[in-house]
């Protein structure tokens, strides 16, 4: 961490001599490269799209699969697999089901008689694409974190809340998601965190296209450092990236006392 601080100040070319330019990279960054500003955006965007669904589902799954329903351990396991898939394997699936004459769109054909453009060539289709796999991919983690926190739940506070009639809707919002509330934090933050990493999915789903429109930071700085071998911009890039992320952390901190519940 203390050479990446270092060469973030530093006209480090891969190979070459160096100069210490002070925060020039991180001014050119902000001001003159419309890369970063386009992956930052796609960054955000992925975020926000991201971690909400994924908690979303998790929860969701969890609430339905703590059941003792039919087969709810095949299902866990069902769900659980994308999670410990390796990453290539996942998105290599999915891509050959989105390519041009991959089965979604023959299928749609001969089934429906509907002719679907190229999903992974579309800007607004390939970032919806990456979230739906990233999402696809990472909700088993959450899910079994929150199937594990409703199970421990204490059963005498959820059968005192029964007995005095709440049930159903009532009984899930004012009762059980309180008492998961600590478990919910720490899968949002984690979520979070490994949103703004993003890489592999829209590396190996779309190469960050079509143009840059599924480019995030991280696929920026790899760019930046082994693509372009300007290694000063890409170590700022990094560190704008990590500031990012300690300031949106210490604000869902700041903020899980509002709605973070624990027991005393």
């Amino acid at each position: 961490m203390a050479l990446a601080v270092v060469m973030s100040l530093f006209d480090w070319p891969a190979f070459g001599d160096r100069a210490f330019i002070g925060i020039g990279n991180y001014v050119d960054l902000l001001t003159e490269d419309p890369d970063f500003l386009v992956a930052f955006r796609n960054t955000v965007v992925f975020v926000v799209l991201t971690v909400p669904l994924n908690l979303l589902l998790a929860l969701g799954l969890a609430l339905l699969l703590a059941e003792r329903i039919r087969g709810r351990t095949a299902f866990r396991v069902l769900f659980f697999i994308p999670v410990v898939t390796p990453m290539v394997a996942n998105v290599f699936v999915w891509r050959m089901l989105l390519q041009p004459e991959g089965i979604v769109r023959s299928g749609a054909l001969d089934l429906f008689g509907l002719e679907i453009p190229n999903l992974l060539a579309d800007p607004f289709w390939a970032m919806v694409l990456v979230v739906v796999v990233s999402v696809w991919a990472g909700v088993g983690y959450n899910m079994l974190i929150l199937i594990a926190a409703i199970e421990q739940l204490p059963q005498t506070t959820i059968e005192a809340a029964r007995l005095d009639g709440a049930s159903g809707l009532r009984l899930i919002g004012r009762i059980v998601l309180p008492l998961l509330s600590p478990s919910i934090f720490f899968c949002l933050v984690m979520t979070t965190i490994g949103s703004f990493q993003v890489f592999a999915q829209p590396q190996l789903l779309t190469g960050g296209g079509p143009g840059n429109a599924t480019l995030p930071l991280v696929m920026f700085i790899y760019n930046k450092g082994f693509q372009f071998h300007d290694l000063g911009g890409a170590a700022a890039a990094g560190w704008l990236l990590f500031a990012v992320i300690i300031g949106l952390t210490a604000v869902q901190f700041r903020a899980q006392r509002r709605w973070v519940h624990y027991e005393h």
